[in-house]
């Protein structure tokens, strides 16, 4: 089957939602189809505003549109509501082909942590946008469940995977620091609500991994915090697997796929219940949820790593994938995209 996927995110961008679409591509290769990723990758961009590493693709509709007639894909899938994704519905309702679209990261939550914009303004944005779609997708039945309640119309569930031969317990970092010792990975911004764990009063000591646009202020601001910048693959899995706790204080993501890695890599997570956690980590077994993310740090750091390692192991990108496949809208060939 030939499936395109259209994204604004996507390399050299680092994140959840990059990681997502390229270990999907690779399981769809891997399992017989052929894939057209449509990205920024060689066009002409500019910077995202407050983002410049997001780097957003401009005028670019007729070459998309000439790039899907020569694919002829079986399946459309808009990633993203971006440029990108914008051109590929347009593309996609202009022909009155069916398509799918995912809600990958909470907009409206990020637009309101930088700008006076109310969230109602957003979501309504965002409606439109996803309104034509066959089936939006979604990371968990409470990411689901939000968007239903805000209007969204046939939203379905996409889990998520994990590598496990990538991330393992087998192999880690011994910290020359005082423990027990608590990471937090992802990007260092004002909407993942970093400062949160920045400011947490905790014995041992705190190791942040990512980069981002508030870096240098909160490295600035929190000297006795060891900020070690991006860390990728293997290595990356090696950082997490050497710490006692992953602490994950963001409470507008929609999955936050980093934890996955952390169970992995049998470190359990401390969280507050809030959408992406609440369907992520089992409270009391691969992790702790608790209104007061100090006692859930406390709290984590007596669980074992079993459970944690299971749960990932359980949640492979193949199973992740097939379900992927499932949900897509077909536009030629019907029998191959059910």
């Amino acid at each position: 089957m030939r499936i395109a996927i259209a994204t604004d995110a996507w390399l050299p961008q680092v994140n959840g939602v990059v990681n997502t679409l390229i270990q999907t591509r690779d399981a769809l290769i891997a399992q017989g189809h052929e894939v057209l990723m449509i990205t920024p990758e060689g066009r002409r961009t500019f910077p995202c505003p407050t983002y410049p590493e997001i780097r957003l693709a401009l005028f670019q509709g007729r070459g998309i549109a000439r790039e899907l007639d020569a694919f002829r894909p079986n399946c459309i899938h808009v990633a993203t509501e971006g440029t990108i994704g914008y051109s590929v519905r347009r593309y996609c309702r202009k022909r009155e082909l069916p398509f799918t679209t995912a809600y990958h990261t909470q907009f409206p939550e990020y637009v309101r942590a930088r700008f006076p914009i109310p969230v109602a303004w957003t979501y309504a944005m965002l409606r439109w946008f996803h309104r034509p779609a066959h089936r939006t997708l979604v990371a968990t039945p409470a990411m689901q469940q939000l968007l239903q309640d805000r209007g969204f119309e046939h939203v379905v569930i996409w889990s998520r995977g994990v590598d496990t031969d990538v991330f393992s317990p087998d192999t880690r970092v011994d910290f020359d620091l005082p423990r027990p010792i608590w990471v937090n990975v992802g990007r260092v911004a004002v909407e993942k609500n970093i400062e949160k764990f920045l400011n947490l009063d905790l014995p041992g000591s705190k190791i942040v991994i990512g980069d981002g646009p508030d870096l240098k202020r909160l490295k600035n601001r929190y000297p006795d915090c060891h900020f070690l910048g991006y860390k990728f693959g293997k290595d990356l899995a090696r950082h997490i697997a050497g710490a006692d706790v992953f602490v994950f204080p963001s409470i507008t993501d929609t999955f936050g796929l980093v934890m996955l890695e952390a169970m992995a890599c049998g470190i359990p997570v401390a969280a507050m219940p809030v959408t992406g956690p609440i369907d992520v980590v089992t409270d009391g077994s691969t992790g702790v949820l608790d209104d007061d993310l100090a006692r859930a740090c406390h709290a984590a750091a007596n669980l074992s790593a079993g459970p944690c390692r299971q749960f990932a192991l359980d949640n492979s990108w193949s199973r992740s994938t097939e379900q992927f496949v499932r949900h897509l809208a077909p536009v030629l060939e019907p029998a191959h995209c059910r």
